[in-house]
């Protein structure tokens, strides 16, 4: 079968499509009562262990407290039963090595009892400790290739679930991964460390308020998933696609998101077919789904979940992108969750919602009277300062080659990181600053002039759609963040510096309080004062994608990376970064210089991946259909010549030109790959980055602009406007 009778079988196949899906029924099961239904949580521990081992647990879960070896056996017990009596047959330790991806290992219940039979069996030993091996995955150098041993431990916080296969049931583990000298290898350990460094950073400061006996703070976080729905056939016909995620090709469509006609439309029948699917398998796992809809883009949505215990919404975060991805193929869609599939149009990102409280009070709600709230004040300040310290490791934590090409458009903030705090919030500040009334102005009502539509409450600020790093009420939004990647290093991040910022204000205002906490009120005006004034010139109200503020931001000293490689490159030198981890006892200096190694490597990889399919798909499937059109084009010349008629030659000399292009372009292309070049893995990102990059953006930008010329019956590759708009 040609190319193109594969494209034209991928069209047929695509507007022919239809569900083999049993239609889903919520009247049968209302979503309350299958929420969590497949979670191994609260309710069933409560009913199925003993009191004194559920009263241990939860200890555990809600105040850190250090788990009881002993009650293992009895957890597991009852771990077991559960499954196995909804249909489970093995148990997976799920772990979230540094492939940024999920990754398990499944074992059977099932153990021989001697007698020719088997006999189910799951231990404590079995449920804290698994063995997978360590030695073949990403490890920065922190272990060699013969050095194999690993351990999983599993973490009692975030609950274990049930994963359902049409064929059988698995109950999975979340566990952290380390290696046999006890170095992380995961996203979840170095998590786990810096809740506890911000809780105890954050009792300082409570006590400081009179919460004597605070409980356990940690942080919460939602994040916003956007992604893309294409169908299958397209899919499976754009080897770019399948192999990169994105598309390597592609001429802009005579119609892209322009018109903004796709934001918060109408849901597709087929796509809100799937999006009930996914929300189905998610409320049962516990995962507390709220919104979706259409985004800016064609054939672009968001899922996003009510927030919650950071950690859980890590894990939670990782089923959401399995559930995605997998129930796409029931409906025969593929969910793409790269962060620009295709060019022209808007990416896709993963707005992480932050903030840190209490199972009673949120630290960040500023209340109806945010400046009489000095404890909100506090930590809000602090945040701004950690912020303006730390904006190199922020930046760290969302560069990769995915994220280059959304970060700075305008589709996505720029990669200076500032933070919008909005005008109510400023000015409190401002007048704290220069020792005025700390009075701000009122939300107040909104008047929409039509008398049958109610008053609404008006916030005293707007929102900063542009802003990396905004206050949105009683959190902040860090929307720097990619679509595919784990949320775990940038809540690890945002946890150590805020630890490190509320470290430095506590000691400060337990040195000028001295203990008498009648002194605390001015201690506090002191602080906000003097950090307010160091630290203001992250704050920035205004558009962040003004080519103005780009200059004013060189003029106030932030920084602007612009891309991985400048972003790895800074931090990869920096003993300070490296010192805070380790004083927090978040990641050891190896641990850190590991994960930044992992970086530089992985962007390499992933630029000669593309680099070389590329090559491939311009030398086997773009060229040889431009040499079919240029021959028709010839003969067409040749006949007209024969027939005594004068031809015109400039569509023929057109293609000519540009198939000359394509052929050099490709050449130098393979000779930009083929060059491995020595040195650090840095300065092998940057020959990826100044000599790579350049040469498959030529091949591209020749590429596409054949694909506007060629006969549409010999182009080989399904199109934007057929991927994006044929649904």
């Amino acid at each position: 079968m040609s190319s193109t009778t594969v494209r034209q079988a991928a069209i047929f196949a695509v507007t022919s499509c239809r569900s083999i899906e049993k239609p889903l029924s919520f009247l049968e099961t209302p979503a309350k009562e299958i929420f969590g239904s497949n979670t191994f949580g609260d309710a069933v521990m409560r009913d199925r262990l003993p009191k004194s081992v559920y009263q241990a647990l939860q200890q555990t879960i809600r105040n850190g407290r250090r788990l009881d070896p002993g009650a293992a056996d009895v957890v597991a017990t009852a771990m077991k039963d559960w499954a196995i009596e909804k249909g489970a047959t093995h148990y997976a330790h799920v772990f979230y090595p540094l492939t940024g991806l999920t990754a398990e290992k499944h074992d059977s219940f099932l153990a021989p009892d001697g007698n020719g039979g088997a006999i189910a069996e799951f231990t404590g030993r079995q449920l804290i400790q698994g063995e997978p091996d360590a030695s073949s995955f990403p490890s920065g150098g922190l272990r060699a290739t013969f050095e194999a041993r690993g351990y999983t431990a599993w973490d009692v916080t975030s609950p274990a679930y049930l994963m359902e296969n049409p064929n059988g049931t698995t109950l999975c583990i979340p566990t952290a991964f380390c290696a046999w000298t006890g170095e992380s290898l995961d996203n979840k350990t170095p998590l786990l460390r810096s809740m506890q460094a911000l809780n105890r950073q954050a009792q300082r400061l409570l006590k400081l308020f009179g919460e004597d006996e605070s409980e356990y703070v940690y942080a919460t976080a939602g994040p916003e998933q956007e992604y893309f729905l294409i169908d299958r056939n397209f899919y499976f016909a754009r080897l770019d696609l399948t192999i990169c995620g994105r598309t390597l090709f592609g001429e802009r469509p005579a119609k892209g998101q322009e018109f903004e006609d796709q934001y918060f439309g109408t849901i597709p029948e087929r796509v809100l077919a799937y999006m009930h699917d996914v929300d189905r398998q998610l409320y049962k796992l516990g995962v507390p789904v709220k919104t979706r809809h259409n985004e800016v883009a064609p054939s672009q949505y968001e899922i996003a979940p009510v927030y919650e215990n950071a950690n859980v919404a890590a894990d939670h975060q990782h089923v959401v992108m399995t559930i995605l991805r997998s129930t796409a193929a029931k409906y025969g869609l593929v969910c793409l969750l790269h962060e620009k599939p295709f060019a022209g149009i808007n990416g896709s990102g993963k707005h992480l919602n932050w903030s840190l409280g209490t199972t009673k009070m949120n630290l960040l709600e500023p209340g109806h009277t945010p400046h009489e709230n000095m404890q909100f004040l506090v930590f809000c300040l602090a945040a701004i300062r950690a912020v303006h310290r730390w904006a190199k490791l922020l930046r760290m934590t969302v560069a990769y080659s995915a994220n280059d090409h959304r970060l700075g458009a305008n589709e996505a903030p720029p990669a200076i990181v500032s933070v919008f705090l909005g005008d109510m919030l400023t000015e409190i500040f401002e007048r704290i600053e220069n020792g005025g009334d700390s009075r701000a102005k009122a939300a107040g009502m909104l008047e929409i002039g039509v008398d049958t539509l109610p008053p609404l409450p008006k916030d005293a600020g707007d929102r900063n759609r542009t802003s990396p790093f905004a206050f949105t009420g009683n959190k902040f939004e860090f929307r720097a963040v990619g679509s595919s990647q784990s949320i775990a290093a940038p809540l690890m991040v945002l946890n150590t510096i805020m630890a490190e910022s509320l470290d430095d204000i506590a000691t400060k205002l337990e040195k000028s309080a001295r203990g008498d906490r009648a002194k605390i009120a001015a201690a506090v005006k002191e602080v906000l004062k003097s950090v307010f004034k160091e630290h203001k010139a992250v704050i920035f109200n205004g558009d962040n994608y003004a080519a103005e503020w780009h200059a004013e931001a060189a003029r106030r000293g932030l920084p602007n990376y612009r891309n991985t490689v400048e972003a790895l490159e800074a931090i990869a030198g920096d003993e300070a970064a490296a010192a805070l981890f380790e004083k927090y006892g978040v990641l050891s200096k190896r641990e850190f210089r590991s994960r930044v190694e992992i970086a530089v490597e992985r962007y390499a990889k992933d630029i000669n991946t593309e680099a070389r399919l590329c090559h491939d798909i311009a030398r086997s499937i773009v060229l040889p259909a431009a040499y079919r059109y240029q021959g028709e084009l010839a003969s067409t010349a040749a006949a007209m010549k024969q027939a005594g008629r004068e031809a015109d030659l400039s569509s023929l000399d057109r293609m000519t030109g540009l198939v000359s292009a394509l052929e050099k372009a490709v050449a130098d292309l393979e000779l930009a790959v083929d060059s491995k070049g020595n040195g650090s893995p840095i300065e092998r990102a940057k020959r990826c980055r100044d000599s790579i990059i350049p040469s498959m953006t030529l091949v591209r930008e020749i590429a596409d602009r054949l694909e506007g010329i060629v006969a549409d019956d010999l182009w080989p590759l399904p199109t934007y406007q057929e991927i994006l708009f044929i649904r």
